[in-house]
């Protein structure tokens, strides 16, 4: 047709192994101011519910996730709010939690870059947001002193934040070597693995992973690791970014180009390799490797290297390689410790701290304390009376004795600020 337009089609990548995720618990649900109205029932008493909890947020590792390409284009996630109480004691109903799957080896930092989570294993859990708690009812503040209580409490926020996701992939053989020295043909040889082929530079551009059945029916995962370049441990190239993904491997494949366009010996780039290796993390030297000459179909006759032979393309040397990776990942997988169960990672309890800010004002930190003033009526009296007594339980009074607040000093909590009067 006529000034018809081509069509072009691109590849999408579909492995995303970094990633910032915004994560929410639930607001719990505030408490109900609610009395018995009944007929021939004399001075019935206060009957309001509870408000339900907010659900958390959960980061949970799952075999069946490959990569972080969820969060990509979409990286909130959000935890179902609380339900309100309301009268004849009706509590309201719980958020359910939002559990997120992520790969097995993701590790999660705070905005600031702070370790917070290793998720290795399947199974393994995290609790990213904490939902809000709800409100009680004005019926848990019945006392002898306060027989009929008019207020009730708020619904907790849920907890917000900002994370950063890395993924470290998990594998048995981590392939190593120079740009085009064959990896991905080697891997798409001996797995079903389909990675891009093609003769330039830095053809790989995300890791990729096949798996591998021998004759007994032994299986192992092998990691195609996109290029190193002499200077990878300080950025250069795609350093940084891949280097990360040989850190879980049990077992390393070195892979040789017998035959380098620039004239690299195979033993020059193995000395290059292992320096890049050990710059970034010294320890990996340590793990069992096999180091093979790679496109040996190609290789000129005189060149020299004392090691295996082996051709992705003719299939030659190919057969005793995988015995002998699958010899070391064997050994490699008995001296792992088998861990019982799955872990789950939860954030410690946040204590009372105290903290000044300049010569007549005071922060104080800590989620029981902010918790007692943000969930109170600041316009009912007794709601504030309920509030002094419960921050005085907690410590939060003597805590500010001790930092040296005086009367008149201003007090911060949450949202709230205000003068220290003593009691």
């Amino acid at each position: 047709m006529r000034g018809a337009v081509p069509l072009a089609w691109c590849a999408v990548s579909g492995f995303v192994d970094e990633c910032g995720c915004n994560v929410r618990g639930g607001d719990g649900g505030a408490g109900c101011v609610s009395f018995r109205r009944e007929s021939y029932v004399p001075k019935g008493g206060p009957d309001g519910g509870d408000g339900g909890s907010g659900g958390s947020v959960w980061l949970v590792a799952d075999h069946n996730v490959a990569s972080l390409l969820a969060f990509r284009d979409h990286p909130h996630r959000r935890a179902e709010n609380g339900t309100h109480g309301s009268g004849k004691q009706k509590h309201g109903h719980g958020g359910d939690d939002t559990i997120v799957p992520v790969p097995m080896g993701t590790i999660v930092y705070d905005h600031d870059g702070e370790f917070l989570a290793d998720l290795s294993a399947h199974g393994d859990r995290w609790l990213a947001a904490r939902g809000g708690e709800g409100g009680k009812g004005n019926s848990r503040f019945l006392s002898n002193k306060r027989r009929a209580p008019a207020f009730a409490e708020q619904g907790e926020v849920g907890e917000e934040r900002w994370l950063r996701l890395e993924l470290k992939l998990l594998a048995d053989v981590a392939i190593v070597g120079y740009p085009n020295v064959g990896k991905s043909t080697f891997i798409a040889a001996v797995s079903a693995a389909k990675p891009k082929i093609a003769d330039y530079p830095f053809t790989t551009l995300e890791p990729n992973l096949g798996v591998v059945r021998l004759d007994d029916g032994f299986e192992m995962v092998l990691a195609d690791i996109p290029g190193l370049i002499e200077g990878a441990s300080e950025g250069r190239g795609l350093g940084h970014r891949f280097l990360r993904h040989v850190e879980r491997a049990r077992v390393m494949l070195v892979l040789l180009d017998l035959a380098m366009a620039d004239g690299t010996t195979p033993d020059r780039q193995l000395e290059v390799l292992l320096h890049e290796l050990e710059a970034y993390r010294p320890e990996l030297l340590e793990r069992p490797r096999v180091v093979v000459g790679s496109r040996a179909d190609v290789a000129p006759d005189d060149v020299v290297f004392d090691g295996p032979h082996i051709s992705a393309i003719t299939g030659a040397a190919v057969r005793p390689v995988l015995g002998a990776l699958a010899s070391a990942v064997r050994e490699a997988r008995e001296e792992s410790v088998e861990r019982d169960g799955v872990i789950i990672h939860r954030p410690e309890g946040e204590s009372i701290r105290i903290e000044r800010v300049d010569e007549h004002a005071f922060v104080v930190h800590g989620r029981p304390a902010i918790r007692a003033v943000s969930l109170s009526d600041m316009n009912n009296i007794d709601a504030l009376d309920h509030m002094r007594a419960r921050l005085k339980k907690i410590g939060v009074n003597r805590a500010l004795v001790r930092a040296g607040v005086r009367i008149g000093d201003v007090v911060h909590i949450g949202d709230f600020s205000f003068e220290y009067e003593e009691e």
